[in-house]
C-alpha cells in the first residue's frame, strides 16, 4: 500500500483553531483537515442539529410534487411507490408509503424483480399501476434516465413524480415533478443525499403543510440512516445531520423491523459501520436472492412477532447469499488466472450462470483482489447485465461513457454503477473498456492508498483524545475515521497470529530505542485484521512504522485503548 501523509494546515490556522476550542493542536488538524475552520462550523460538526437542515422547498420541482400528491389525495387517486431493490430503494420506499399511510388508505407500493425487470422503473411496473387503476407513481432511488418509460405512463394517464439522486443525463423525463438535487438547474444547497434522503425531503414537504415539524418525523430516520450507510454518500452537511439523529433511533426506539434484526445479532448499539455491515446486507439479500418486496415487508411491519418471522426468513436470504458469493468469487478469481489476465488495467469476468443478485458483492471482492476498475457479467435474459466497481480516484462512470457506443443501458455513481449489452458486443466491449481504462487511469490509482491525518507519538494517545475522536462519529466518505501514522515501533515480545489459521496479527506495541521499561513509552496493544502473514514483521525485535486507527477493546467489562493496524514497513 502507499502511504500518503495529508497535508499539515497552516500552524497559525491550527492553533487559533486550538484556542477557540480549548483543545490540542492535533484535534484542530483534525478539524481543519475536514473543512471545518471555526467555532461555529465545529459546533455545528459536533452538535448537529434537525434545525440544520435546509427547507425542502429549495429543491426544484418540490412545490409541484408536494401540489400533485395533494390533489391525488383530494381526489382520492390510487397512489403507487416505487422504488429499486436494493437498500437505497426498498428503506425509501418503506419510508414515503408508511408515511402516506398515516393519513391516506390508497396507498401501495412495487418493488421491480431484479431478474425480470432489471434496474429502475420498467414497462412492467407501469402495466401494473395501470391494470390496478394506480394514477400517481412515486419513483424513488431511480427515474432520472427514464424518458420512455415516463412517457409510455403519460400515453396511460399516469403522472410521475421522481425522487432520485444519480446524475440526471443530457435531457429530464417529462414528469410531473422531478426532485434531484444533482440536475444543473437545482440549486439546492446540498447535492449528496441518497435517494431516500431525497425522499425525506418530500416527507418535509408535505409535512409542513399539514403543520408538522422535522421533529414529528424523526421516527423515519432510522431508514434514511440506514441507506446513507449502505449507500455509501458522504456523511457530510444534511447527510450528517440524518445519519446522526437516524442512529440515535435505531439505538434508542427502532422500528420493529430493524428490532427484530438486532434482537437476532445481539449487538448493544450499533454504529453507522454495524449499520453498513450487519444491517444493510440482510435487507440487500431480500432483492439479491428472492424479491425487494420481503425488505419493504420486514420494514413497514409494525407487529414484533411477525417483523421477527420476516427477518428470520430474510437472515436465511442472507446466509445463502454470503455462501453464493464466496463460490462466485473463486470462480471469477479463478477466470482471470486461467485467461492470463493478472496484469490488465482491469477485470473484466463473465459467466452465463453466476447469480446476477451477488454480482456487485463479488465485483467489490475482485477489486480488493486485483484493485483494479472490474465488471462481473452474467446472463440477464437474451442480454448480458454488469455491476461495476471502481478504485478510489478513478471515475468508472465516466470510462463507460467512452464504451457507451458498446452498451445497451448504464447508470450509477462514479465508483459503482450497472450496465446491459448484447452477448455479440462482449469481447470487443471488454476491449474497449482496457483502452480506455488504460489510456486516463494513472497508474498510482492501482496500488491501493492509505490516507494519513497526521503522524502521532505514542506519548499523546490517551482517554481524553479517544474520547473526541469518537465525536467525529458518524463517520463515512469525506469523514473517515482518523488515521494516525506512528514510527520506530517495537513489539514488547508477544506477537502472534490468531483467528483460524493465525489469519490475524496480535502484538503489543512500544515507542523508542532500548527496552520497554527503559523508552520511558506507553504501549498499546494492536490488532491488525487479515495481516497474519505479516507477523515475521514485528518479531525478533524489528524496528517498524505502522499505520492505524484508534479503538477500544472490551474485556471483562474493562475498555482499554487498542490500534487497529491497517499497514505496516
Amino acid at each position: 500500500m502507499r502511504w500518503t501523509i495529508k497535508p499539515k494546515p497552516e500552524e497559525r490556522a491550527t492553533d487559533q483553531l486550538a484556542r477557540e476550542l480549548s483543545v490540542a493542536p492535533l484535534i484542530a488538524q483534525l478539524l481543519l483537515q475536514r473543512g471545518i475552520g471555526t467555532y461555529e462550523a465545529a459546533k455545528r460538526f459536533f452538535r448537529p442539529q434537525l434545525s440544520h437542515l435546509h427547507d425542502p422547498f429549495l429543491m426544484k420541482d418540490m412545490g409541484a410534487a408536494v401540489a400533485r400528491i395533494e390533489k391525488a389525495i383530494d381526489r382520492q387517486e390510487n397512489i403507487l411507490v416505487f422504488g429499486d431493490y436494493d437498500v437505497d430503494g426498498t428503506t425509501a420506499v418503506a419510508l414515503v408509503s408508511s408515511y402516506l399511510l398515516t393519513y391516506y388508505p390508497n396507498v401501495a407500493t412495487y418493488i421491480p424483480d431484479r431478474y425480470d425487470e432489471g434496474y429502475g422503473i420498467s414497462y412492467q411496473g407501469i402495466d401494473f399501476a395501470d391494470d390496478n387503476g394506480f394514477s400517481l407513481i412515486i419513483a424513488l432511488d431511480c427515474g432520472i434516465k427514464a424518458l420512455d418509460k415516463v412517457a409510455y405512463a403519460t400515453g396511460k394517464d399516469i403522472d410521475f413524480i421522481i425522487c432520485d439522486h444519480h446524475r440526471p443525463g443530457d435531457e429530464l423525463p417529462k414528469a410531473v415533478a422531478v426532485l434531484d438535487p444533482k440536475r444543473e438547474d437545482c440549486t439546492y444547497p446540498y447535492d449528496e443525499l441518497c435517494g431516500c434522503g431525497v425522499g425525506f425531503k418530500l416527507l418535509q414537504a408535505l409535512g409542513s403543510g399539514r403543520g408538522e415539524t422535522v421533529q414529528d418525523l424523526l421516527p423515519y430516520l432510522d431508514l434514511v440512516a440506514t441507506a446513507i450507510g449502505a449507500d455509501i454518500v458522504p456523511i457530510t452537511g444534511e447527510n450528517r445531520v440524518l445519519a446522526h439523529f437516524g442512529l440515535q433511533v435505531i439505538n434508542t426506539r427502532p422500528r420493529a423491523g430493524f428490532k427484530a434484526i438486532i434482537d437476532q445479532i445481539k449487538k448493544k448499539e450499533l454504529t453507522i459501520t454495524d449499520v453498513v455491515f450487519i444491517i444493510a446486507p440482510r435487507i440487500n439479500a431480500a432483492g439479491r436472492m428472492e424479491h425487494g418486496r420481503h425488505a419493504v415487508n420486514l420494514l413497514t411491519e409494525m407487529d414484533l412477532d411477525r417483523s421477527r418471522k420476516f427477518a428470520a426468513e430474510i437472515e436465511k436470504l442472507n446466509t445463502d447469499r454470503r455462501g453464493m458469493d464466496q463460490e462466485i468469487t473463486q470462480e471469477a478469481l479463478l477466470q482471470i488466472q486461467e485467461n492470463g489476465e493478472e496484469d490488465r488495467f482491469t477485470s473484466v469476468v463473465y459467466n452465463e450462470n453466476w447469480h446476477k443478485g451477488v454480482i456487485g458483492i463479488v465485483a467489490s471482492r475482485l477489486t480488493e483482489t486485483y484493485y483494479r476498475p472490474t465488471l462481473v457479467f452474467t446472463k440477464s435474459g437474451d442480454k448480458l447485465a454488469a455491476s461495476a466497481r471502481s478504485v478510489k480516484g478513478f471515475d468508472v462512470y465516466h470510462a463507460l461513457q467512452g464504451c457507451q457506443d458498446h452498451i445497451e443501458q448504464f447508470g450509477g455513481h462514479k465508483y459503482a454503477a450497472g450496465l446491459t449489452l448484447r452477448e455479440d458486443r462482449f469481447k470487443t466491449f471488454k476491449e474497449r473498456f482496457e483502452k480506455v481504462v488504460a489510456e486516463s487511469i494513472d497508474p498510482k490509482l492501482l496500488i491501493p492508498e492509505i490516507k494519513v491525518d497526521a503522524v502521532i507519538e505514542f506519548k499523546n494517545i490517551d482517554s481524553k483524545l479517544m474520547r473526541i475522536i469518537k465525536q467525529f462519529a458518524p463517520f463515512g466518505p469525506e469523514n473517515r475515521t482518523p488515521v494516525f501514522m506512528a514510527e520506530n515501533l517495537r513489539d514488547t515480545g508477544y506477537a502472534k497470529g490468531v483467528g483460524g489459521n493465525g489469519a490475524h496479527l496480535k502484538c503489543r506495541l512500544f515507542q523508542g530505542p532500548g527496552p520497554i521499561k527503559m523508552a520511558g513509552q506507553p504501549s498499546f496493544d494492536a490488532i491488525g485484521f487479515n495481516m497474519g502473514n505479516k507477523l515475521d514483521k514485528v518479531s525478533d525485535d524489528k524496528t517498524i512504522d505502522a499505520v492505524f486507527a484508534l479503538d477500544e477493546n472490551e474485556w471483562q467489562g474493562k475498555l482499554s485503548l487498542q490500534l487497529r493496524l491497517k499497514d505496516l514497513r
